[in-house]
């Protein structure tokens, strides 16, 4: 396997502001390594959503989850995912949809990546059967109101669930 500095290095990154980070996105972070030499996951500074975690607590709960994949990089960023992509030698962005009504948008949002920088190709993948429905807006809501995440989300992630909403 190619090392990430490698110029055949197979570099890509997974981008989203995973607040939290759930089954779902697991899902992809595990499939995507697996067909990669390096993955970046960008935790992304949204300024058009409040979050729930800061965006270092969230770098950290990745990788604490993510600590056994030694090709998986986690970094915060703000800006332009092209601009990452260039920094980090990436040439590759994944996209999961869950559902149709998530295409049109990670569509234009490929199309306008490609026409930034034409080398970043995105792969659109689903996700497994089992996390299609998971996402973090519904666990952040179901564990505000004291419902059981723990099937949805990593333990450590449930724990810190209860305890912000504890407050």
């Amino acid at each position: 396997m190619p090392s990430p500095s490698s110029p055949n290095a197979r570099i890509a990154i997974y981008a989203g502001s995973f607040d939290p980070i759930t089954h779902g996105h697991e899902d992809l972070i595990k499939r995507t390594a697996a067909f990669t030499d390096h993955l970046v996951v960008a935790v992304a500074v949204n300024v058009s959503k409040q979050p729930l975690f800061t965006i270092e607590e969230r770098v950290q709960f990745i990788r604490e989850i993510t600590s056994d994949s030694l090709h998986v990089e986690v970094r915060a960023f703000s800006g332009l995912l092209v601009d990452l992509a260039k920094e980090t030698g990436a040439r590759i962005t994944v996209r999961g949809l869950r559902a149709v009504s998530d295409f049109e948008y990670e569509f234009q949002m490929a199309l306008m990546n490609r026409h930034l920088l034409p080398d970043l190709e995105t792969i659109f993948m689903a996700p497994s059967l089992d996390t299609t429905y998971i996402s973090s807006s519904m666990v952040r809501e179901v564990a505000r109101f004291g419902g059981n995440v723990s099937d949805l989300v990593h333990p450590l992630i449930a724990r810190k669930l209860a305890e912000r909403f504890a407050r």
